[in-house]
């Protein structure tokens, strides 16, 4: 691998693992079934703006929120390790996790539920402040459009997916996903603990 293209990969995994764009594509249809294709459109659009302001708002500021509360890093790496070991082991042994915030159908729901907890939640956030820390401004940035770009491709064609791969092979894959969710916990975790003792 190009030596130049590393940051940007290695902050688009840990990203795209966060975001897990196929894992939510039933809890789309879902929230979306009872709805025409111009309220889908919608749904869509305020979805992903939802998400995408909330992202890059939290990667340019969340360190200063953090300084302003008297968090450290190494704080907020164990805590969100633990978070996202507690996300990731309900996701993976119950995979109802993300159910219980699912509704009727609705066109509100691009905002929330879609937008924010499932696109861009605890673990996404989490994760943005890792790979900024680790990498810088610029890779996060582009991985993270990059992963909104995909979120917006899995929704647009939410029921193609749906239609090739089943509703079972999406909830397999997202399974596969949370088993990695839960390994970046714990290097989260073990981070923070190494930043408190070094």
């Amino acid at each position: 691998m190009p030596e130049f293209l590393r940051p940007y990969v290695l902050t688009f995994i840990p990203i795209f693992v966060a975001v897990d764009a196929l894992g939510n594509i039933p809890l789309f249809v879902s929230l979306t079934h009872s709805l025409n294709k111009k309220q889908k459109q919608r749904v869509i659009r305020e979805s992903l703006l939802t998400a995408t302001v909330i992202a890059v708002s939290f990667m340019f500021l969340g360190k200063a929120i953090l300084r302003v509360l008297n968090i450290s890093v190494a704080d907020f790496q164990i805590a969100g390790g633990i978070l996202l070991l507690v996300i990731s082991t309900n996701l993976l042994l119950a995979g109802k996790g993300r159910d219980s915030v699912l509704s009727k159908g609705s066109s509100e729901a691009g905002v929330f539920p879609l937008g924010t907890p499932l696109v861009t939640g605890p673990a996404v956030l989490t994760m943005i402040l890792m790979v900024v820390d680790n990498f810088g401004w610029m890779p996060s940035l582009i991985s993270l459009l990059l992963n909104m770009l995909i979120v917006w491709f899995t929704f647009r064609y939410a029921d193609l997916f749906t239609a090739l791969i089943g509703e079972a092979g999406m909830r397999a894959f997202s399974k596969i996903i949370y088993i990695f969710l839960a390994a970046i916990a714990v290097m989260m975790m073990r981070k923070g603990i190494t930043g408190f003792l070094l």
